[in-house]
């Protein structure tokens, strides 16, 4: 069957479950945004650094070519603008999915609570200065949220 046969019969096939009064299941609406946060902040001189609610600054002094930004980000945000001083940097996004019990973890195959994304963000060579990610809700209200931190 060729493909425009298949999406004619495809359309076919939706008209007529709504023509007959069947229901068609729904997706539901994607979560606003809650919660930016900086949790994490990575370096070769000092490891791994967990950032605390309200922390300003990191305690310790980061050093070397690697520093990465671990951010969690809960709800559906439109457009994510992450920089460091002002100046944009590169980051990658995992989704992130929560269990019954409330447990966040990596999304992997199917997946049914997608509630949010790990940012990680590489500063590219940069030893200091303040990161700052903002982004703003797909949906309804349309807030917009950001964090920072300066990273020493």
């Amino acid at each position: 069957m060729s493909s425009k046969k298949r999406r004619l019969s495809l359309v076919v096939g939706v008209c007529g479950a709504l023509l007959s009064g069947m229901q068609v299941a729904q997706a539901a609406s994607a979560p606003p945004l809650s919660e930016i946060k900086v949790l994490k902040v990575q370096s070769p001189s000092c490891g791994m650094e967990d950032i605390s609610p309200g922390q300003a600054q990191t305690h310790c002094d980061h050093e070397g070519p690697n520093i990465k930004i671990y951010v969690l980000e809960v709800g559906y945000g439109r457009s994510p603008q992450a920089g460091l001083d002002g100046a944009d940097i590169d980051g990658v996004r995992i989704r992130v999915c929560a269990f019954d019990n409330g447990d966040l973890t990596e999304c992997s195959g199917m997946v049914s609570k997608i509630v949010g994304y790990l940012y990680i963000f590489d500063m590219a060579g940069k030893q200091r200065g303040t990161f700052t990610l903002r982004n703003t809700s797909i949906n309804a209200p349309g807030n917009s949220l950001s964090t920072q931190i300066y990273i020493k």
